[in-house]
């Protein structure tokens, strides 16, 4: 719990519940047994609420296992005949012998294969992702990426010199029809 919560606890509630649970003693009626019930039920109450509710609220962890897979241009991201052309052409997989292979392609055929290296940092509350290697590699491999999470699922943002940002989320290419 938060330091708010703290300072209620300590400040508030642990005096109130004494005091109530003193004058509950002391008089034998049991609308104060009742009503120190009744408060206690409702921070238990409260506390399963807000721990069952950052299940739907807080951004997932992201560690090397959940980094390996295949990427796609994320078209929910920046949509259009640009995004549709790039999702066409550009794709990438990182495998577990921490490689990323770069495709450049037209539709479902593959014309170039690049491998690059990649390091992951696990320092950080979520492993990044770091590009080693080769100075000459394709523009959208110009720098590192960006990772940026959602509750279940993430995504990365390379910063190209020729298309500014672009999206890449985790999932398999399938075929789409370019937008006019």
């Amino acid at each position: 719990m938060g330091f708010g919560f703290n300072l209620f606890f300590i400040f508030i509630l642990v005096p109130l519940s004494g005091g109530l649970l003193l004058i509950w003693l002391l008089s034998r009626k049991m609308i104060f047994g009742k009503l120190l019930g009744l408060i206690w039920l409702g921070i238990v109450v409260l506390i399963c609420l807000v721990a069952f509710l950052q299940i739907f609220t807080t951004k997932m962890k992201v560690d090397k296992s959940d980094i390996y897979g295949k990427y796609v241009i994320d078209r929910s991201k920046f949509s259009g005949k640009q995004a549709d052309w790039q999702y066409n052409h550009f794709r990438f997989e990182i495998t577990k012998q921490n490689k990323l292979i770069f495709y450049q392609t037209e539709e479902g055929v593959i014309l170039e294969r690049e491998s690059l290296k990649v390091d992951f940092l696990e320092q950080y509350h979520n492993d990044r992702l770091l590009i080693s290697g080769d100075t000459k590699r394709h523009h959208i491999f110009s720098d590192n990426p960006t990772l940026y999470r959602n509750i279940w699922s993430f995504y990365y943002v390379f910063e190209s010199p020729k298309f500014g940002n672009v999206f890449f989320k985790k999932g398999r290419w399938k075929s789409v029809k370019t937008s006019n």
